[in-house]
């Protein structure tokens, strides 16, 4: 991959990899850290992207997951909005802004009853908008896997909401 090819890379990937980003961690500054960390990592590694194994879309979001991982901090991230929805849920709710944050803060809530990977799936699904096949590509599982996770993640939130 080329410096201008990296460069186009980043044009139309950046904004859409910070949503996901930030609909995985539910923190912006963590999401900007991570979206660096992952262009960083794809730059330096640019000169190993094989367009045959995967499209740049895909490998991208498997880098940005790989870091992810590295930075161990989902879970510190959840933690702090999961606190930040107790502190909200203790404040009246009057006006449409705060009726949106309180839905965000439950849907957040009914996230905290899905596993890890169940979580990571649905965040690819719907904050990365990912097809279940790119899903699969970056996660390196088989697309019934991936299948499977989506749909009991789904379901399980549907129970938690009601």
């Amino acid at each position: 991959m080329r410096q201008g090819d990296f460069e186009r890379l980043y044009a139309e990937h950046a904004e859409r990899l910070f949503a996901f980003l930030v609909y995985r961690t539910g923190d912006h500054m963590l999401a900007e850290d991570v979206m660096a960390d992952t262009f960083e990592a794809a730059y330096r590694a640019r000169a190993r992207f094989d367009r045959r194994r995967a499209s740049e879309r895909t490998w991208l979001y498997t880098i940005a997951l790989n870091r992810l991982r590295d930075h161990g901090r989902h879970a510190a991230a959840e933690a702090r909005a999961l606190e930040r929805v107790a502190t909200s849920a203790s404040a009246p709710a009057t006006d449409p802004a705060l009726d949106a944050v309180e839905s965000r803060d439950r849907v957040l809530r009914s996230l905290g009853a899905l596993s890890d990977e169940e979580r990571e799936a649905i965040a690819l699904r719907f904050g990365a908008e990912l097809s279940l096949k790119e899903i699969a590509a970056a996660l390196d599982q088989p697309m019934t896997t991936v299948e499977g996770r989506v749909y009991r993640a789904l379901r399980k939130l549907r129970e938690e909401l009601e």
